[in-house]
């Protein structure tokens, strides 16, 4: 059983009760036990391998020494504390395993605000980091040359690496071994993995807002085609310091940590770590590294006219951790994600290895660095799927789908491009053909980014890879094909803004201030502390309400838009309108609480003869039973069915939000309501 706090609650409620009433757990997803894809080996690692995930056995003692729980659910005090942690961990798989099937923005934002409530500190506190970094590329991004997706890119890496250390019994060797762990296979490695590589992978480009610019002054520059060099228009960084600066206290926990040095900023301890852990297999000093790692944001010249992301995505989190973690929760895994994050790029290719020179040299072990050889290998393996800004990456052919097996301890991929692009593709085969026959000259060798880095016979793409990371006890095999691109699993509707607001909304929501109109009544900070009570499950569940929105106009035939456009504005919906929006978001909530194995019903109310409502609650949320929901296995129309026989009150609770969620996106957002007709 892997999620024992739950099953300790079923237990507890079947001795208490003489029946077995819940709670239950949800049904796998299709493959999840056996599967060898990316989802299903994913999840499988969150499932069956992060038991005990934050479970904490000091205040399970003092439970049952206070007779109180301190768990939160609807609010504080619900339930134990252990049972939260695998309600946490399930919220966790199930937005993942949302995101791994539809690739979208809005579905990697709920990955992300998991992870950080999980690991990091409250979601809201660094929701700017993970929205800015979304809403910067697609609107700074499409004036650059060439530029794609790093935002729900990111959440692939993350799951690709959950993937490889599921099905790969080396690399679990090496982490534990690395990190301490005596037991390769044992919960409480997977459980560490799951943080370090997710502040490694999550966060590993969130400092590409500082690259973009940077792109964008060349890109105007290089209209005619002139490579970047000496005769480049191009900007740099100054004051670094408050990205790289480490506060006294800090500095102490630091000391503590790597043996009495104090470090005066990010970059010297980059460097110091960087060094300790490659140094000596690569020939270099800290010296050295510290010179290259400060030459990233000051001097472009100093590295091919390029601008390194990594170092102000190392440096950005460090801030984060500095200012929610605090000093005293720093530890030496914090700063290898962040090693890791300052080697993916640029660092360990150029200055380390020597990629693309005459003087390369051995791939990165494993063992030399688990994070960081995990993230370049996953970064490298994530080109799937990407929306393209750029100008000329608009005009290249990238995979759209790829299919994955992680099969005996390998990694097969099997790219795939749209069968729509075969003209190109044949071009392209034309091309090279006559080139094979006639030339052979690797430098004049045609190319079609990045569909001849498969397809050649050489395979620059795998080629690449091995150059960087050592894939001994990790085969890599690359396919590529064409196939019919099929855009309905990405639920694009014609609704657009900055939409940086989610969590706000969500926020606004729960607290339902807005539902009689006082706008002016909200207390901001009485918001959130109200909506921090909650889990992260109800947590979520607001943030889902909120990004359904564009799907239920898209069915009542309006959007939103915060440009100006020739379309009647909507000041509220009709009672016609909430109608048909109210069955959708029943179906919604009954979704959500069916993947999170809430079973129906409403025992719960009778269960204590006398009970008061604040207890009937409290069984409520321990058994997760509920009045409202539907059986398990029921269909979209019996659930709609099932909402028209709710009592006009609870049938509220489906429509009246969206009144005030008209009138959030006004306030928050500057968007619009508009019909189509």
């Amino acid at each position: 059983m892997s999620y024992t706090a739950i099953d300790k609650m079923r237990r507890m409620n079947r001795k208490r009760f003489g029946k077995d009433l819940g709670p239950f757990l949800p049904e796998p997803f299709a493959g999840e036990k056996r599967g060898m894809d990316l989802k299903s080996t994913a999840l499988r690692f969150l499932d069956r391998r992060c038991t005990g995930l934050r479970h904490d056995a000091g205040i399970e003692k003092a439970e049952r020494k206070e007779k109180r729980y301190y768990g939160r659910s609807l609010r504080p005090g619900q339930i134990p504390y252990n049972m939260q942690m695998d309600l946490d961990r399930l919220c966790l798989k199930n937005e993942l395993a949302k995101f791994i099937d539809s690739g979208v923005a809005e579905d990697a934002y709920t990955v992300y605000y998991a992870f950080i409530e999980m690991f990091i500190g409250e979601g809201g506190k660094s929701q700017s980091m993970v929205e800015l970094l979304s809403e910067f590329e697609s609107n700074a991004s499409s004036l650059l040359m060439s530029h794609r997706d790093h935002y729900s890119h990111s959440v692939y890496v993350f799951a690709l690496g959950l993937a490889i250390y599921e099905t790969n019994p080396w690399f679990r060797q090496v982490f534990s071994r690395y990190y301490g762990f005596p037991d390769s296979e044992g919960h409480a490695s997977a459980c560490a993995f799951l943080e370090y590589w997710g502040l490694t992978a999550l966060f590993h480009d969130v400092g590409y807002p500082f690259e973009i610019p940077f792109e964008q002054i060349l890109a105007y520059f290089e209209v005619d085609r002139k490579k970047r060099g000496p005769e480049s228009v191009y900007i740099a960084y100054k004051n670094r310091e408050p990205l790289i600066r480490i506060e006294p206290a800090e500095q102490e926990k630091l000391k503590a940590l790597y043996g009495g040095r104090v470090f005066r900023d990010v970059t010297e301890l980059l460097a110091a770590v960087i060094t300790e852990k490659l140094g000596a297999a690569y020939g270099f000093t800290e010296d050295f590294m510290d010179r290259k790692i400060r030459s990233k944001a000051g001097c472009p010249e100093e590295n091919g006219y390029f601008m390194d992301h990594a170092f102000f995505s190392a440096g950005r989190l460090y801030q984060e951790f500095a200012r929610i973690l605090k000093a005293e929760k720093i530890e030496k895994y914090h700063i290898d994600a962040l090693t890791a994050i300052m080697l993916h790029n640029s660092l360990f290719k150029f200055a380390i290895v020597g990629y693309k020179s005459d003087n390369l040299k051995a791939p990165l072990k494993a063992e030399l660095h688990p994070l960081a050889w995990m993230l370049m290998l996953c970064d490298e393996l994530q080109c799937w799927d990407r929306t393209a800004y750029g100008r000329n990456s608009r005009n290249e052919l990238h995979p759209m789908a790829v299919d994955f097996s992680f099969a005996g301890q390998a990694i097969r991929a099997k790219y795939y491009y749209d069968r729509e692009e075969r003209d190109k593709i044949t071009a392209y085969k034309k091309q090279y053909a006559v080139w094979e026959k006639e030339d052979g000259d690797p430098k004049t060798m045609p190319r079609l980014k990045a569909y001849s880095d498969m397809a050649e016979k050489k395979q620059r793409f795998s080629r690449d890879i091995r150059q960087i990371v050592d894939l001994e006890h990790c085969p890599l095999t690359v396919l590529c094909t064409t196939r019919r691109a099929d855009h309905r699993e990405k639920h694009t509707y014609l609704s657009i803004s900055s939409f940086l607001h989610i969590y706000n909304f969500a926020v606004a929501l729960h607290n339902g201030y807005l539902y009689d109109g006082r706008e002016e009544a909200a207390d901001r900070e009485q918001m959130e502390k109200d909506f921090n009570d909650l889990s992260l499950e109800y947590k979520i569940s607001n943030i889902n309400q909120v990004r359904a929105f564009d799907r239920y106009l898209n069915v009542i035939g309006c959007f939103y838009t915060d440009q100006p456009v020739d379309f009647e504005m909507l000041s509220s919906f009709t009672p016609e309108m909430a109608e048909t929006i109210a069955p959708l978001e029943h179906v919604r909530w009954v979704r959500d609480h069916e993947m999170m194995g809430w079973s129906a019903g409403n025992i719960y109310e009778t269960l204590v003869p006398g009970a008061d409502k604040d207890t009937q609650a409290d069984l409520r949320e321990q058994l997760r039973m509920h009045k409202h929901t539907v059986p398990r296995g029921s269909s979209d129309e019996e659930i709609k069915a099932h909402y028209l026989t709710l009592p006009p009150a609870v049938q509220g609770l489906d429509s009246l939000p969206f009144n005030s969620m008209l009138r959030l996106l006004k306030k928050y957002d500057g968007v619009r309501i508009y019909r189509l007709k």
